[in-house]
């Protein structure tokens, strides 16, 4: 399979359109579960996954991958991720209905610090001090986010608290999805990855049936449906990026985010940003940029230390 040039500009945008993309999803998904829609969780998962498959087959066959591209060795590693990948996506979708759209941002850039925490424990990464160090910033600023949500007194919610602790358990989950992704990309196609996990997803989010869906009206049945279809379209452009850039080029421009959940949180659901949020999603930014650069300083030296052993003749 022949390798697509480096692009770095174009590997920039496209993962900048991934990111208001998804920021979008997530405000019509904010959107579906307010009152008057009212649209659980579960239903969310099932229309947001079951309408990115067309999407997925379209790119992959537009690609001339439909053949290849969908094959797999691992369909025990695609359930795992696949049960662990939904449960992330539903309290995700849970934790919008309960707290500001500028938080949930905030607390799932929890996802790739815990990442980190996960791949030394299960896959015996090897976690130096730097990173570790990085790891607690970031962490401390996720508590900093947390913490007027379980400060008793005038500020304490019941409904924010539970959000807080959902939004937070679906970033762990989260992380641990990526130690899944991250043993199944040694020997799958990230198109196959991408397309089962779908699959599990469609057929899980419809086991919740039982559990209380809504019938949609035109209105909302129109959202969700573009919810899939904008799951599938950032899905696409998020892999894409990542082809025609290195990943620690294009991973920092994930915290744009930020700036657009901050502008359709005020804007469009009336929330305003405390100051311990904002302070807390910085500390947090902060870490992961910092994680981030170090892990490109230490690819550079070892490229150059490969290269150097690299007998010339």
């Amino acid at each position: 399979m022949t390798q697509t040039l480096q692009n770095p500009l174009r590997g920039i945008m496209l993962k900048c359109f991934s990111v208001v993309v998804f920021t979008l999803m997530a405000a019509l998904i904010k959107t579906t579960s307010q009152a008057g829609m009212d649209v659980p969780p579960g239903q969310q998962v099932f229309f947001r996954s079951l309408f990115a498959i067309p999407v997925i087959l379209l790119w992959l066959a537009w690609r001339r991958e439909l053949g290849v591209g969908l094959s797999t060795q691992r369909p025990l590693g695609h359930f795992y991720r696949g049960v662990v990948g939904t449960a992330a996506m539903g309290l995700g979708f849970w934790g919008l209905a309960l707290l500001p759209l500028p938080e949930v941002t905030a607390i799932g850039y929890a996802a790739p610090l815990l990442t980190v925490i996960f791949a030394a424990m299960f896959l015996g990464e090897d976690v130096r001090a730097f990173r570790l160090g990085m790891v607690g910033l970031g962490l401390a600023g996720v508590v900093i986010v947390l913490s007027p949500r379980f400060t008793a007194g005038a500020q304490m919610d019941l409904r924010h608290s539970l959000g807080a602790m959902v939004t937070l358990t679906g970033a762990a989950c989260t992380g641990l999805a990526m130690i899944f992704v991250r043993k199944l990309v040694q020997e799958e196609r990230t198109s196959a990855i991408v397309f089962w996990f779908s699959v599990t997803s469609t057929v899980l989010g419809l086991a919740t049936l039982p559990f209380g869906w809504v019938l949609p009206d035109a209105k909302t049945a129109a959202l969700l449906v573009s919810i899939g279809l904008l799951g599938g379209v950032g899905q696409i452009l998020l892999t894409s990026a990542y082809r025609y850039a290195d990943a620690s080029l294009v991973a920092p421009f994930e915290y744009v985010s930020m700036i657009l959940s901050l502008g359709l949180g005020w804007f469009v659901f009336a929330e305003a940003p405390t100051a311990t949020m904002l302070i807390g999603a910085a500390l947090v930014i902060t870490a992961g940029i910092l994680i981030i650069w170090r892990e490109h300083k230490l690819g550079l030296e070892r490229n150059r230390q490969r290269k150097a052993m690299t007998p010339q003749g």
